[in-house]
């Protein structure tokens, strides 16, 4: 990893930060990292290489636990060393799975247990972590407990009696610092499941298989992500591919002390599990560093309301202060927008190519029925034409995929002014569907207009940008015959 021009610091009201230790130009990269841990989200098992993250239609699973899966034996062998005491803990559970955040608290604990470090603790190391236990209410308080019981659970195969760990790894402690379940009144669902485990004389000692089984099933299909109301504060990174999809979940201790601006200097990317931090403007010497925490597409209230819940804390930014653009995001008639807000929360990622059509159908009907009622540029509304978008791509209907997409240009300009990487993409998705229909000089400037940004947001060497260079060059050639 290259020499980092950045610094800890004592941030003023926010503990610790980062700052610059010079000049800084967009499009720099500030720091490279590779995570302490990581998982894939349970959603992309299967799709996803467990070691590079790259996705991949012919993995090979490990014949132990028949989870995990790889790309070939090389990424297997790299991937061993945190797998290896995993695997058998999610053999233990089978056929049941373990929430992302007790699968990667599991690989944190035994990789404190093996006295591992790694360079992305270069600046701030796993037990320097901060958490906010103090801010946190006594219902949290217990999600997180309830957390821990089920984490002892899928551990129990490896680590009999947790009590007997050195001091420094403590399963509640890991669980205020890395965290990522939300906690919701569903929780008190767990408590009782958990309780009635009894853990040694009922799951270790009981000769009643049926009655383990049920329990089991029980502890692990508990989905707390689905009953989002008070999530928990997190050091931890959400890993995106290049076109900024979810796909699994990392801890990069040093990257922790960034704090948090609805209007940053930087961004973070990632290059399959590599965690990349990019300027995306002009910082000073001395200057903070900072990323947004949240998805800055929400009014002013709503996104004090998320940073307050999730971060115990309230954001004091420009954009906040002047609570820019408030009045475009919510544009057009209250109740049509709450109804499209409505439908949109409801939207699960489809599985199947019957659920993408019921997704476009419910699509269509509120688009066309808010026509006049709804300008593009209402959130909602820019949330549904996605959606609409989405479906039309997983059905393969290019033209009115290509329709949909123009649309949120627009709206993508206003709000994602500068250099911001979730703009660059959207164009370069159009700019792809512009070419599958022939539409090559409109290609051509749409897919030139994502490159000038993904060129500061990921940087020319990252493989995004090289597959949007090929769709480039292709696109010109192409002219040039014409």
């Amino acid at each position: 990893m290259e020499p980092a021009p950045l610094e800890r610091f004592p941030s003023p009201g926010k503990g610790s930060g980062l700052r610059s230790r010079r000049r800084v130009r967009p499009g720099e990269l500030l720091y490279r990292a590779e995570p302490f841990a990581y998982v894939v989200t349970k959603e992309q098992l299967g799709r996803l290489c467990e070691r590079c993250l790259r996705r991949n239609e012919h993995l090979h699973r490990c014949s132990q636990c028949k989870v995990a899966k790889y790309c070939g034996k090389s990424c297997q062998k790299e991937a061993w060393l945190d797998h290896k005491q995993e695997c058998r803990c999610l053999k233990s559970i089978e056929p049941n799975f373990p929430p992302d955040s007790v699968r990667l608290a599991g690989r944190i604990v035994f990789k404190l247990l093996r006295q591992s470090t790694c360079l992305s603790e270069r600046l701030y190391s796993f037990s320097d972590l901060q958490s906010n236990i103090e801010q946190l209410s006594e219902e949290m308080k217990d999600g997180l407990r309830h957390l821990t019981q089920t984490l002892q659970l899928y551990l129990k195969t490896e680590i009999q009696d947790a009590s007997h760990l050195p001091p420094a790894i403590d399963f509640f402690q890991i669980f205020t610092k890395v965290s990522l379940a939300p906690v919701s009144q569903q929780f008190m669902v767990m408590f009782f499941i958990l309780e009635r485990f009894k853990f040694e004389c009922i799951l270790f000692s009981s000769n009643d298989h049926k009655t383990q089984s049920s329990l089991l099933t029980e502890a692990f299909s508990f989905h707390p992500y689905h009953t989002l109301t008070t999530p928990v504060t997190c050091n931890c990174f959400t890993i995106s591919n290049g076109e900024m999809q979810d796909v699994g979940v990392g801890l990069y201790p040093s990257m922790s002390l960034l704090n948090h601006s609805c209007d940053p200097n930087c961004v973070i990317v990632f290059e399959g599990y590599q965690l990349l931090l990019r300027s995306v403007r002009e910082i000073q010497i001395g200057e903070e560093l900072t990323i947004s925490y949240i998805e800055s597409l929400m009014p002013t209230s709503e996104r004090q309301k998320q940073l307050m819940r999730q971060y115990c804390f309230e954001c004091d930014c420009l954009l906040c202060k002047n609570q820019e653009k408030d009045a475009e995001k919510l544009a057009g008639e209250e109740h049509a927008w709450k109804e499209v807000r409505d439908a949109v929360n409801k939207v699960r990622y489809p599985k199947s190519k019957e659920e993408w059509e019921q997704v476009l159908a419910r699509c269509q009907n509120l688009l066309s029925s808010n026509m006049g009622r709804l300008p593009d540029t209402n959130i909602y509304q820019l949330k549904m034409l996605d959606c609409a978008m989405d479906a039309c791509i997983n059905l393969e209907s290019w033209e009115e995929a290509l329709y949909y997409g123009s649309r949120t240009l627009g709206p993508y300009r206003l709000y994602y002014p500068g250099f911001h990487p979730l703009r660059a993409v959207q164009l370069m998705r159009v700019g792809k569907l512009q070419y599958s229909q022939d539409m090559f000089p409109q290609a051509l400037e749409t897919l030139k207009q994502a490159y000038n940004i993904m060129k500061v947001t990921h940087g020319t060497d990252h493989s995004l940008v090289q597959a949007l260079m090929e769709i480039k060059e292709e696109c010109e050639a192409i002219m040039r015959t014409q």
